[in-house]
């Protein structure tokens, strides 16, 4: 991301990095302004907390091109950022944002920004654009220097007692723990394990003072959040009982168990993304998906496969056969692909193959103007319903 930022920057444009959260962007200007160094490149953070006296200078320096990079979260979107020259967009955690959202960073300039998405889970739309070869895929399939692949099991209610011992062994050892839960509240209608609920059965089976307990929700003000985070960061607490909020954004190498409650309740990409909580340090690591006896057969399908596998890319083609790939002339990120004979999945090979064709009569006729490609061009005009936008936006 760095590097595609300098090309940009290079070719005298600028380049826009966005983050899903305040705690990711943070770190990514920490990370990204340090690698810089000595580099004369100009950078700024903007989020939703960056103070109003602070976003006039960005916006001003935005506009007259003295800004080069600005890394920032949705803040970034908004009407009143307007580029000199945007050359690239970058999106980190793309699953994270809609397509309307991330067509608003598209849209930014008048002619058309490169754009890279990064995730470690593409959504079913992107990954089906990747196989018509609107997009080009790089993955990177190893792990970092040091790492271990971590070891994920699937446990029912039953096992619980054992999982609780099993986390109390890692605590012993020095190590900490997150708890994920699905619902804050206990809900009437969906019979799910609840943050609060939980937080309180942590309590009696792990109690002061030998165990301490960190507690983190979206219903907890930015300040709270932050406190608590940095009390598990720091070691002060050996086990973080949270919801999807620690998604992204949160690294702490000490941290060598996740227990996800409710683990049917979640989606192949956040399973996957809490699942990387852990693994960020030398030692060994475990993710434990708990749930009911009773589940569906694609939860079970999601659950298997996360135990087969922690590839990303792997788990995103079981997400897109589960799901669909939505509407790639449209919003819908996931869904029925109105397919009347063929499978994007199964039939990927003769789509490569039309995905050829379409290439080389596009090198010949970029504009589709000679006769015998009129009736292409009708079916293409019917097929975008006049939503040529979104076909643009991966």
């Amino acid at each position: 991301a760095l590097l595609s930022s300098l090309i940009a920057i290079g070719n005298q444009s600028q380049a826009a990095i966005i983050a899903p959260t305040e705690i990711l962007a943070q770190q990514h200007y920490n990370d990204l302004t340090s690698l810089l160094g000595p580099i004369s490149v100009n950078a700024a953070l903007l989020t939703g907390s960056t103070p109003k006296k602070d976003r006039k200078v960005i916006f001003d320096e935005l506009l007259s091109g003295n800004l080069h990079l600005i890394i920032g979260t949705h803040a970034l979107l908004e009407d009143t950022v307007v580029f000199n020259d945007l050359g690239i967009a970058i999106i980190d955690e793309q699953h994270r944002f809609g397509v309307a959202q991330r067509s608003k960073l598209w849209k930014k300039a008048d002619v058309p920004p490169h754009i890279l998405v990064m995730t470690a889970t593409p959504i079913p739309r992107t990954l089906a654009m990747s196989h018509y070869g609107d997009l080009d895929v790089s993955v990177i399939d190893e792990l970092p220097p040091g790492r271990k692949p971590i070891l994920t099991q699937h446990r029912t209610d039953s096992a619980r007692l054992k999982v609780f011992q099993f986390m109390k062994s890692e605590i012993v050892k020095g190590r900490q723990v997150y708890v994920v839960y699905p619902l804050i509240q206990e809900s009437e209608k969906l019979d799910y394990k609840d943050l609060m609920d939980g937080y309180e059965s942590i309590q009696r089976e792990f109690p002061p003072p030998h165990y301490q307990i960190s507690i983190v929700h979206g219903g907890m003000n930015a300040e709270a959040k932050a406190f608590e985070m940095a009390r598990f960061e720091k070691g002060e607490t050996q086990i973080m009982v949270a919801t999807t909020v620690i998604e992204v954004g949160v690294n702490v190498p000490n941290a060598s168990v996740m227990v996800i409650e409710s683990a049917e309740r979640f989606g192949l990409s956040q399973l996957h993304q809490l699942r990387g909580r852990v693994g960020r340090g030398a030692e060994k690591s475990y993710c434990i998906l708990m749930s009911g006896s009773k589940i569906s057969d694609d939860a079970r399908t999601r659950l298997e496969s996360m135990v087969r596998t922690q590839n990303g890319f792997e788990l995103s083609e079981i997400d897109l056969q589960l799901r669909g790939p939505g509407d790639l002339m449209g919003t819908q990120q996931s869904g029925t692909l109105q397919l009347k004979v063929s499978d994007l999945a199964k039939d990927a090979d003769i789509l490569y193959r039309a995905r050829e064709a379409a290439e080389w009569i596009l090198r010949q006729d970029p504009e589709l103007a000679l006769n015998e490609h009129q009736g292409i061009r009708a079916t293409l005009n019917r097929l975008l319903r006049g939503n040529l936008l979104w076909s643009y936006i991966s």
